[in-house]
């Protein structure tokens, strides 16, 4: 049979440059890689054939071959490209697959603790922190500063961190030669993992302190003074850099986020910078008009006029009264909403006054003469 065209099998145009090329071989060999399909006895020859494309198209002297030539170019001991026979395609395969190897087995091998990013490296950094703080909205408005109680790793004061006997510096691991990594011959790929005796560290320890066992770092409890700026808002999240778990064998330590959780108030509901408070308001003060004192969040007080005629559920604003912002340019406001309270347990001289007030109140109440006359309306378009 054949064989399919280079460029086909990339998907791409002849004149495609070295950077979409790369990018091309990157997408397919991530779809045709055999382990993605393991069902399917062609996939290791798919994959193999879209390697062999690669290797002679990133390579300028075997791409220009090919273009001239197409595949006869390599055929009966011309040019230096692949040929039918050569088992794992040598040494250029190996070439080839190394430049997609990180994006084909990064979700894999990743993280901080693994991969290429450990070559050589001195020790594993520390891992972050999470701790919750809850405050009152008192604090929130004012800010305070918080003792926090927070169990974690610290580095070990005996070997001052490197998990050595006496401080002394790691050795070279023996069997990746401080690389981090070895290599292993799959079939026809050469798979690069983790090296097992070191985790990717590159060195290890011989003599392990007594102390930590080798890790350079101990369980303690640590007390931090932390600054809880004013107006944070629950989902506010402070970051202490270097205050989270101590590294690993001398790697950097992590952060420490705090996360803030205001509590509800019994008075104020709050609404991002804005306070919210609903205020009992006799009938005879909203009916007359008159003062009322609210409380503030600052634990002051205010005296606010409400108008004659206040209906239930108005609502009075006060400038800057409610929470400051984190930048502390500006305050948010303070609504009252007015709850106008019906009076109970009537004495029969306040009875006989209010029958009195109904007697003479005639267009006292718009509102119900307005709603009761759409009531009217509607039962008699119902009846008809």
């Amino acid at each position: 049979m054949d064989k399919q065209d280079y460029y086909e099998l990339l998907g791409v145009e002849r004149g495609a440059d070295a950077d979409a090329l790369k990018k091309a071989y990157r997408k397919k060999a991530k779809e045709l890689h055999p382990d993605r399909h393991p069902d399917d006895p062609t996939a290791a020859d798919k994959f193999k054939a879209v390697n062999e494309a690669y290797d002679v198209l990133k390579d300028p002297q075997k791409k220009a071959a090919y273009d001239q030539f197409g595949h006869a170019a390599f055929e009966n001991g011309m040019g230096g490209g692949p040929r039918p026979g050569q088992g794992a395609q040598g040494a250029d395969f190996a070439s080839a697959f190394s430049d997609v190897f990180d994006d084909l087995f990064g979700d894999f091998m990743g993280g901080r603790g693994g991969g290429r990013g450990q070559r050589g490296g001195r020790g594993r950094r520390g891992s972050d922190l999470r701790y919750n703080l809850r405050v009152t909205l008192e604090e929130a408005y004012a800010g305070k500063t918080a003792q926090l109680n927070v169990p974690t790793s610290a580095r070990c004061e005996v070997c001052n961190g490197t998990g050595a006997e006496g401080g002394a510096e790691p050795a070279t691991c023996p069997t990746c030669a401080g690389l981090g990594k070895v290599r292993a011959q799959q079939a026809f790929l050469t798979v690069e993992r983790t090296c097992p005796t070191c985790h990717g560290r590159g060195q290890v320890i011989k003599n392990p302190c007594g102390a930590c066992a080798g890790a350079g770092r101990v369980q303690k409890d640590r007390t931090l003074s932390v600054n809880i700026p004013a107006g944070v808002d629950t989902g506010t999240r402070i970051r202490l850099a270097g205050e989270g778990e101590a590294g690993l064998q001398g790697g950097a330590p992590g952060d420490l986020y705090i996360f803030i959780e205001v509590a509800e108030h019994p008075i104020f509901e709050r609404d991002g910078p804005d306070l919210h408070c609903r205020i009992p308001v006799p009938m005879t003060t909203a009916a007359l008009g008159g003062e009322i004192e609210t409380p503030l969040i600052d634990g002051g007080r205010s005296r606010v006029k409400v108008p004659a005629g206040a209906q239930a559920g108005k609502q009075l604003r006060l400038r800057e009264k409610g929470m400051p912002s984190l930048q502390g340019s500006r305050h948010g406001d303070l609504y009252l909403e007015l709850a106008v309270e019906t009076p109970v347990n009537l004495t029969a001289r306040q009875k006989e006054l209010l029958k009195e007030f109904e007697a003479e109140a005639r267009d006292n109440s718009p509102r119900h003469q307005d709603f009761f006359s759409k009531v009217k309306s509607f039962w008699d378009d119902m009846t008809s």
